[in-house]
């Protein structure tokens, strides 16, 4: 992955983190992967009322690529504007399992500068995927 590619990622995921509808809580998150033809696809956090209908930029983001006609996505980046960089949480994590390698970058960056990477292996390892249903 080239550092033009992640700087496209990070512009398209603090473009959801714009977008993103965050009243409650008023953590806005953002997120934007690329698929292995190259495109991008970006999501935000869409909050609700009824809290546990809340969905995750990560998810949103993953839909969009869906929707779109990919489902094999290469990179992810998720982007806050938190002063400590923020993972995908345990659902997000499954997700990001389904549709990209263990070997997979995700990457977490913030408004500082700041990034942290692991592969989809390390956020969640032995994780379930349509491979264990065969």
């Amino acid at each position: 992955m080239t550092q033009e590619t992640w700087h496209q990622l990070k512009q398209s995921a603090k473009l959801g983190f714009d977008r993103a509808y965050a009243p409650y809580s008023n953590f806005q998150v953002g997120a934007a992967a690329t698929d292995d033809h190259g495109n991008v696809f970006f999501g935000c956090n869409v909050e609700n009322a009824s809290y546990g209908l809340t969905v995750c930029a990560e998810r949103n983001c993953i839909a969009q690529a869906v929707i779109n006609g990919s489902q094999t996505l290469t990179q992810i980046v998720v982007y806050t504007e938190q002063e400590k960089l923020t993972p995908p949480c345990g659902a997000c994590r499954q997700v990001i399992a389904e549709f990209m390698a263990p070997e997979s970058e995700v990457k977490a960056m913030n408004h500082l500068g700041n990034e942290k990477t692991w592969t989809v292996a390390q956020l969640l390892p032995d994780a379930f995927t349509p491979k264990d249903l065969l």
